[in-house]
């Protein structure tokens, strides 16, 4: 009769006495997961979808080609780091070229957008809305890939407003950081 040898676990040499910080996120392995902190709470996201991919690819390249010179456009995974306890990865961002270290964007972008998937819809569109609203991100993009919408909210008096709702083969003409036109449907191609 064979034994098994079960997979090592691990175990990190550390144990946090209280809700966890940057220093901490440092220390998590490099394993393949997706790492956030949100108020001090650790959040692993799992791969993505296929679709999710797709679309992030898609507006990667909208916001790509009309992005100008002293901008620069990122994907997941990159920090931006909110606060001493809370560091976000958007799947996409924009910001501008001078605020951005090799490690991270230690400041809110001008663009943060989040491709809804069923394990991060509740964070996206409640936790993170309302982080990077604090922290002062002019524009943030909710996309659903599987209706196709996207909403789009700028600030506006320090808070979010509405800007552009569009689904399926309706146009969302956006202004900021930028002029850009999204029509949902063509992102799930």
């Amino acid at each position: 009769m064979a034994i098994m040898e079960s997979e090592p676990q691990y175990s990190p040499p550390w144990r946090p006495s209280g809700p966890l910080t940057r220093d901490d996120l440092d220390r998590m392995p490099n394993d393949g997961h997706r790492y956030e902190l949100i108020d001090g709470a650790l959040i692993m996201t799992p791969a993505p979808s296929r679709l999710h991919q797709r679309v992030v690819a898609s507006v990667y390249r909208l916001l790509f080609a009309a992005c100008s010179d002293e901008l620069e456009v990122l994907f997941a995974p990159f920090d931006v780091v909110i606060s001493g306890n809370t560091v976000l990865q958007p799947d996409l961002l924009v910001a501008r070229r001078e605020d951005f270290t090799e490690r991270d964007l230690p400041t809110a972008p001008l663009l943060a957008v989040e491709v809804l998937a069923p394990s991060t819809r509740r964070i996206d569109v409640m936790l993170k809305f309302s982080r990077l609203e604090a922290a002062g991100c002019a524009s943030y993009w909710v996309i659903d890939p599987d209706t196709p919408e996207l909403i789009a909210w700028e600030m506006r008096d320090g808070a979010y407003a509405q800007v552009a709702k569009a689904t399926g083969d309706e146009v969302a003409r956006l202004t900021a950081p930028f002029a850009v036109s999204v029509v949902p449907a063509d992102l799930t191609l």
